[in-house]
């Protein structure tokens, strides 16, 4: 179940943020100076292959690969160091919908619901060429 980690660092110059984690997930969701939301990115699959989806107001979706191992260009292990968003861009909505649905139940409502209602706008079918 996400539950909010406290104290949140803040980066100077980014909107302020909220940081949701469990052991399957994590949530940043940042905030205009009113607390409405701007944005938020959703990282799953933290036990696997992590991946994140970002979605920015005015921007659109992102979705990215975390590479956490570090590697050379050479394909050699490196110190491990700050994970890496990598491109990586299928991914399965649904799939996604029901983690956070499973994961996201005691965030606050409308951070729920702002969550949920992009990852519905995911799952919508692309338009059809005639």
């Amino acid at each position: 179940m996400l539950q909010e980690l406290l104290p949140t660092r803040q980066i100077p110059g980014e909107p302020r943020r909220r940081w949701f984690n469990s052991e399957r997930c994590d949530l940043i969701v940042w905030l205009q100076d009113d607390d409405v939301p701007v944005g938020f990115q959703l990282c799953y699959d933290k036990d696997e292959v992590e991946h994140a989806l970002t979605w920015i107001r005015n921007r659109g979706y992102n979705h990215m690969r975390v590479d956490a191992h570090g590697r050379s260009p050479y394909g050699e292990d490196v110190q491990k160091g700050t994970p890496l968003l990598v491109p990586d861009g299928v991914f399965d909505p649904r799939r996604l919908l029901q983690i956070f649905n499973d994961e996201g139940r005691q965030l606050p409502p409308e951070f729920f619901a702002l969550v949920s209602e992009k990852l519905r706008g995911c799952e919508a079918p692309a338009p059809t060429k005639d």
